[in-house]
Parts: structure tokens; sequence; C-alpha cells
């Protein structure tokens, strides 16, 4: 068989039988799943069995531990009396217990499991429970009954916009309090934030329960509990049925691709072998991350995992997934070290084929549960098919994030002046894709906010954003190139990187310093874990030019629908540092110079009259209003198409619209 995978790159060719073994293999497993003709959306029901539920005289508590001798459910309920309440085994390691009285358990009542297994008494926390919290005492974890009332949504069914301009959020930094921000915060403050700024999806970092607040929760815990560090279960609801109606949808960060190696707080071990759902040995650890590995070939860790993402579907409504760490998921070598330069790379005996097929498992569920969802993928790799359908030869995500272009900007600015930035080298970065894939552009990462490293704003100004920010006063010419850059870097990335973008919270208007959790090094501090809104605010400040910029940008992008066509490039003229293209009717046109202007420079352009209609020169983005927004441009038949000349100011940006 076939696949279009091949007509869309040729270069495939020479490994058919590659792109035909990762669909058997997704057949094969598929079939084993399901059977002839089943449904993933009926096989992924584990958190409709297992873990806690309300009968109708009392609740049964449900527990996968094949390799436990005996079970038992212990909590407040007993006193915390460890073998008040043993479990039956039903057979395939499968135990359970039933308790009569429905106010026998309670919402908020505090559980832990105890598994007797080799001889051994562990006390675990139950692999589906929908809570729990941290003792703030002695700092241990515990699983919590949730029984809230069924919050009832105002918004039943949502349909996400087809472009994607998203804002990548976490919860608890949200706030400027130096403090945890809760989900309720979050909604009644920040979401009116976003909406204003244009941004039509928000991406959420952080749900999934993580016992360390600064792993960013890329280091999860319990998978189908909503991280109580911000609120509750109908708090997190709460959230996404305000966003639903705000016309926003919302991104859940999914970690699939590692857990954490903890057994007192995770389900590493928890019927005392590593093997219930991780590989053994070497496969099973992750060298740099210090996390455990799932065995993605394994049916019931397919099982938990994909009921996992039924869950969240169903359970919270969100709109779709961004996967973390795909890169590491699909290498043995979890891409570490791997230069990504030829094709024989991406086939060869370091492809974990397994991973893959449970990707493209996700992707299939993904949308027999909703098929308006999203699934995005962070793989830096750029494995071919990646955001291809399944049945083309594909692993069905919708979007990559385009990770080169943060690597890119980051790395000019470090290591080069920007005289000496190449066009067709930032051309090439931005505008380059896999055939028929769509890519998130971005012109930052998250992590770049970290302590250790910097946002594209503080790398820019450094310590002169303490003193150059205001209005008033004389201009610091540090702040007035990083000014113009940024809203020039953003601007090409948005328009060039990708048919979505994406930004994280605050560099919209170019927070400054960096983001350090609390930790023993800073005294537990929050200060610099929070979001400092107070300096958009203020329109006495320079970030306020920044954040009109963006909100302009995005409104621009979303008006002229301009992820709806691929880039063309028009003219690229090394020299002078000009670069020309045209995407959705738009022309846009850079000079990076930094020094020079250029008066009735010639751009070529298709056929039409134009007329600037966004301007980074703008006064009320910070420039210094020498590009007209009113005058008619005519392009003139030249040699090889239409061009007309146009004053282009050192460090700007134009849109150009045609005029009838």
């Amino acid at each position: 068989m076939s696949y279009k995978i091949f007509e869309y790159d040729k270069y495939l060719l020479p490994f058919e039988a590659d792109i035909e073994l990762r669909m058997e293999n997704y057949e094969k497993k598929l079939n084993s799943l399901v059977g002839d003709g089943g449904k993933l959306c009926d096989f992924a029901n584990g958190h409709e069995y297992f873990g806690f539920h309300k009968t109708e005289d009392g609740w049964v508590y449900r527990e996968w531990a094949p390799a436990a001798d005996e079970l038992w459910l212990t909590g407040d309920m007993v006193g915390w009396r460890w073998f008040d309440l043993p479990m039956e085994a039903l057979g395939n390691g499968i135990f359970e217990v039933k308790m009569q009285g429905r106010d026998f358990l309670y919402n908020g009542c505090h559980v832990q499991t105890i598994v007797k297994s080799n001889g051994k008494f562990l006390q675990r926390i139950p692999l589906y429970i929908k809570r729990v919290e941290q003792d703030k005492n002695d700092y241990s974890w515990c699983g919590v009954v949730v029984d809230e009332p069924e919050y009832e949504w105002e918004v039943k069914k949502f349909k996400p916009k087809k472009e994607l301009f998203i804002y990548e959020c976490h919860i608890g930094m949200a706030q400027e309090k130096e403090g945890l921000g809760t989900y309720r915060e979050f909604a009644d403050f920040i979401l009116p934030r976003v909406a204003d700024l244009g941004y039509n999806t928000i991406q959420i970092m952080a749900i999934m329960e993580h016992p360390y607040y600064g792993s960013f929760g890329y280091q999860v815990s319990s998978f189908f509990s909503a991280s109580s560090k911000f609120g509750t279960p109908n708090d997190l609801k709460y959230l996404i049925d305000t966003a639903h109606k705000m016309g926003i949808a919302v991104l859940l960060d999914v970690v699939h691709s590692h857990a954490v190696r903890n057994t007192a707080e995770g389900i590493n071990e928890f019927d005392g072998t590593t093997y219930q759902f991780f590989h053994e040995g070497g496969r099973g650890e992750h060298p740099a991350w210090g996390t455990k590995l799932f065995n993605y070939d394994k049916p019931e860790v397919i099982h938990f995992l994909l009921s996992n993402l039924k869950f969240w579907l169903e359970e919270y409504h969100f709109d779709g997934f961004r996967f973390d760490g795909v890169t590491s998921m699909i290498y043995h070598d979890h891409g570490l070290g791997t230069a990504f330069t030829e094709y024989s790379k991406y086939f060869s005996l370091n492809t974990d084929t397994e991973a893959i097929t449970y990707l493209q498992l996700a992707n299939k569920l993904i949308r027999e549960v909703n098929p308006n969802a999203i699934t995005i993928a962070e793989d830096m790799s750029a494995m071919p098919g990646m955001c291809l359908p399944i049945e083309d030869g594909g692993i069905g995500f919708d979007y990559r994030l385009a990770m080169g272009a943060p690597d890119l900007w980051i790395k000019l600015i470090k290591e080069q002046r920007d005289e000496f930035w190449n066009m067709w080298h930032i051309w090439s970065e931005l505008a380059s894709r896999r055939p028929k894939e769509k890519y998130i552009g971005y012109a930052e990462s998250h992590d770049q906010a970290l302590v250790g490293d910097k946002t594209i704003m503080f790398r820019l100004c450094d310590s002169h954003m303490y003193t150059g920010m205001s209005k008033e006063g004389e201009n610091d010419y540090v702040i007035e190139r990083g000014i113009a850059l940024h809203k020039m870097i953003r601007l090409v990335t948005l328009s060039l990187g990708g048919e979505g973008y994406l930004n994280f919270m605050g560099n919209e208007f170019g927070h400054p310093e960096w983001i350090d959790f609390p930790r023993e090094g800073n005294g537990w501090s929050y200060f610099y874990c929070r979001r400092q809104w107070h300096l958009a605010d203020d329109k006495t400040l320079k970030y306020s030019y920044l954040l009109d910029f963006d909100r302009d940008m995005v409104e621009f992008a979303k008006q002229n629908k301009i992820f709806k066509k691929a880039p063309k490039v028009l003219q690229i003229d090394e020299n002078n540092q000009v670069m020309v293209y045209e995407r959705g009717g738009v022309v846009f046109a850079f000079n990076f110079s930094p020094h020079n202007a250029y008066v009735d420079y010639k751009i070529k352009v298709p056929k039409g009259n134009y007329r600037v209609t966004l301007s980074s020169d703008e006064s009320k983005f910070g420039g210094y209003d020498r590009i007209s927004t009113e005058y008619i441009y005519e392009a003139k038949k030249c040699k090889g198409g239409y061009e007309f000349p146009i004053y282009l100011p050192a460090r700007t940006a134009m849109c150009l619209t045609k005029v009838k």
C-alpha cells in the first residue's frame, strides 16, 4: 500500500519500508487492543472502572496492582488503621473494596492504599485519584476523595478556532502577588487580559499533579489529579468554562513522555515493581531528567495513558493537548546529542517504534472523543509525518512546535551583532517546513525565562530595563534598540514561522528579569515566581508600547487570515539587510539594518495598490511615525513583475495590504 506521505516528500521513498513498518505496527496494536472494527474510545475507560466511585448504597474502590499480594484502603474514615478495609482480589491484578453508606467517604477525605508486595508493606497513593494534597507539617502526600457537587457547565460544547493564537501560561505564577495563584484568580483576572490581547487559545502548564513545584509541572506524580496547589477540580472547571465563554480554547500540556521516579508520591513501583508501568533497567531511566520511562508496548500501560487523555477531555472539557517531550519518547537516546541532519537518523535502531505507535493511538483516540480537538507535538527532531493524518502514513498531530525559532533568535542575539544578521538565514530557518505539515511559530520559549537564561527583551536590554523604561526623560539607546528588535522579531516570527503562533505569558510586554521557583537557594521566595502586570498597565512605562504592538499584531494577523497560505519570498537584499515577502495577500517589509534608512527603496510586490496598515514605527508602539499609513503605493510594472519605491527606516517593519 502506498501512502500520501511519499507524494508529499519524495526523499522518503528510500525509507518506504520504514513507513510501511510504522503503519503495520499501528494496525497490529490497534487490532490487538480493540479487535476488528472496535473503537479506542470504548477501550480507554480505565478511569470509569478504577479509582473511587459513588454507588447507590455506598462507595467502591478498585485498583490495578498485578504484582501485589494483598491491598488495603486506609485513611481518615478509619482513623488511618491500615488493615480495616481489605481489598478483594478479582483476578488479573485487579483489587476491589466496597463500602456501605454514601457518607462513608466524603469530599476532602484523605486516603492511601496499603500494598503488600514481596513481603513488604508499601504506602501508596491510588493510581486514578482525582486529587492529592501535601501535608504542610511533614510534606508527605496523600490521596483526597473528590465528592464535589457536579459542576454545571454554561458552555456544554465548544469548538476551537481553526487559526491558533496561543497564550502559554502557568496558573501558579500568573498573579502579581508573591505566592501561588489559583484557578479562579486566573479565570477572573488573567483570562480578560488574554481575551483583550486577542489570543484565542490558552495552553496551561503544570496541571497534572507534580510534587516539585519547580519542575514547571514536567515531573508528574498523579496523572488523573488536577494540581491541588491551585484549587479544587471544580475551580479548574470554572476556569475552562470561563475561557469558553470568552471564545478561548484550553489546551492541556500533557506529560506522557515520562513520570516522576518518586514512589511515595507517584505511580512508580505502585505494586512493588518497576515494570508495572515502566521499562526495567537503563531503558526505563531518563539519563538527563532523572525520571521513569513508560513501556509503550504494554497493553495495560496504553490503557492507563489513553484513559488519561479521555479523562481530561471529558471530565474537564479540555480542547486538546500539547504533548511534552515527544523527541524524548521516539528515540532510544531521547535525541540527546543527536543531530538530525539526514533522513536515515529518523529510521534506525535508535527509533522507538513502540512510542510512535502509542502517539498514533493517542491521536486516533482523541479524534474519536472530540473530532474538533487539537494536538501539538513538542518535537525538535522534525520526525517526518509527525503532523500528517495517520491514514497518510503520519503520526496524526495537527501541529508541531517550530522549536528552531527560539533557538535561532537567542543564538543570533547572543553571538552576533545585529548588523551582521543574515536575512537568508532568518528566512530559511523560519520558513522551512515539512511538506503539508503545520507548525506553531514562537519567538521565545518558557525555558528562556528561567534563572540561568533570559527572555529576548531582557537579553537585549539587561540592566538598562531598571533605569531606561520610563517614557519621560532622555531615551536610552539600548532600550530603543531592544524595543525595536523585540517588535520586529515577534512580527517576523508570527508572519513567517508557522500556521499558528504562541507566546508565553508576560513576554508580550517584554517581562523583565527571570522566573525563579521558590527553593532553598532563594529562601523559598516567590518574588521572581510571578508576573508583574503593573509594568504593562503603567502608561508612563515603555512596556505598554510592546503590549499594544502585540495586541495590534495579533489582531492584524487574524483579520488578514495570514495563516491560510504559505509565505512567498519577494525580495531579500543581504547587503542592506532588507527582507520582503508576501503571505495571505499582505506584503511584509523588514529593514533589520541598525543604522541605514533607505529612501525610495524599490520593493517587488504582486500587482495592485498598497497602503501600510501596521508599522512597528508608529508612535503608539514607541516609534517615530516616519512611515505614512495614509499614502497609497501604486505598483508599477518592472522587469520580472511589479514594484514601487518606499521609505524604509532603520530597524523597522511594516505590513502593506491592497486597497481598491
